[in-house]
């Protein structure tokens, strides 16, 4: 089930955020591997380019791990990065208008035994994160957060500052808004949002 994280990893990752407090600078890394697709598809599927994404996934670790003292252990790390992430995509956004792009290379391919059941999954992926560019940021920020990045609701609500009711409706009316738009471009939802 999406939504959180296995509790051995949750400790791997509290280790190792202690570890790099204490000095072990390396283990940074560790981090860095686990989140930084996941932060760069979040950036793209909201609409930042290549290169911004790029930029503001590696100002997000360098913020992070400038910041990495204040983070409370006992909260999510994933949720803590995202709101870095959102932070800095809005200071972006503040300078100059964001411009739709396709997310081509947004979804890594994991490794499958069956290249082909794979590519047809990626091109629903794609074609999937092309069609939410069509939906309103707040949307396509619940969808990503959601099924994307794998964020609870209650995640969510502190990286939104908003209540869970908000988030609910929100992932609703998204969902509901995209089958429309699939339905107008007479696109198969169910085998497109099998990807997601």
């Amino acid at each position: 089930m999406k939504g959180h994280v296995p509790k051995v990893e949750k400790e791997d990752e509290r280790q190792w955020i202690q570890n790099v407090l204490h000095g072990h600078k390396e283990d940074y890394s560790f981090l860095v591997n686990r989140y930084k697709n996941k932060i760069y598809g979040l950036l793209r599927g909201m609409g930042a380019d290549h290169q911004d994404a790029q930029d503001i996934t590696q100002e997000t670790f360098i913020k992070a791990y400038r910041k990495l003292a204040s983070h409370d252990l006992d909260k999510n790390f994933a949720a803590w990065l995202y709101t870095i992430t959102t932070n800095l995509l809005k200071d972006l956004w503040k300078k100059t208008r964001p411009t739709a792009s396709l997310p081509d290379d947004l979804v890594e391919l994991s490794l499958s035994n069956n290249p082909e059941e794979e590519f047809i999954r990626s091109e629903h992926r794609t074609e999937l994160l092309h069609l939410m560019q069509k939906l309103p940021p707040n949307y396509r920020m619940a969808l990503l957060l959601r099924y994307t990045n794998d964020l609870s609701y209650e995640e969510m609500c502190t990286l939104l500052e908003v209540p869970i009711s908000k988030i609910q409706n929100d992932l609703y009316r998204a969902k509901h808004r995209l089958k429309q738009i699939m339905t107008l471009q007479e696109v198969k939802s169910d085998e497109v949002l099998k990807s997601i």
